[in-house]
């Protein structure tokens, strides 16, 4: 099975046609993602977005960074994730582990991987999607991005 990832930066994809800055934050996210090459281009365009990141490669290891005491005000994970925690049980246990946390999820399956309870961005996505997605979560935006 072919993976799909999230398309990078490119030129202009800093600003929305209409001139508006990229939407940015300083809060902290827990980034999910088995693939080491898109966990680590994805992390560093949330740190130039001003978040600070913190990566897990998968479900079991986001929950330790979970029920530890670092703040985490949003969860953006992958939906297939490997060894037996999806992103949509990760959410789920995220939730009860922190109530009020923020949970996006991302997948390259589209409408397929719509939830009721967390919104997915689809892969893949542009700098400026991504941006607008979790601020728009972050900020409590129910509707999917």
């Amino acid at each position: 099975m072919t993976r799909s990832i999230p398309r990078m930066a490119q030129p202009g994809d800093e600003a929305s046609p209409a001139g508006e800055a990229e939407p940015r934050g300083s809060e902290h996210i827990l980034f999910v993602e088995d693939d080491e090459n898109v966990r680590d281009v994805v992390s560093d365009l949330l740190s130039e977005l001003g978040y600070h990141v913190i990566p897990a490669r998968d479900g079991k290891e986001a929950l330790e960074r979970l029920a530890g005491d670092a703040p985490i005000d949003l969860l953006f994970t992958d939906h297939v994730l490997p060894n037996g925690i999806n992103g949509r049980e990760l959410g789920r246990q995220a939730t009860v582990l922190r109530p009020g946390i923020r949970v996006l999820l991302c997948s390259g399956y589209g409408s397929r991987a719509r939830t009721e309870r967390f919104p997915v961005l689809a892969k893949p996505y542009r700098r400026l999607e991504l941006a607008t997605a979790i601020r728009s979560v972050l900020e409590g935006n129910p509707a999917s991005p």
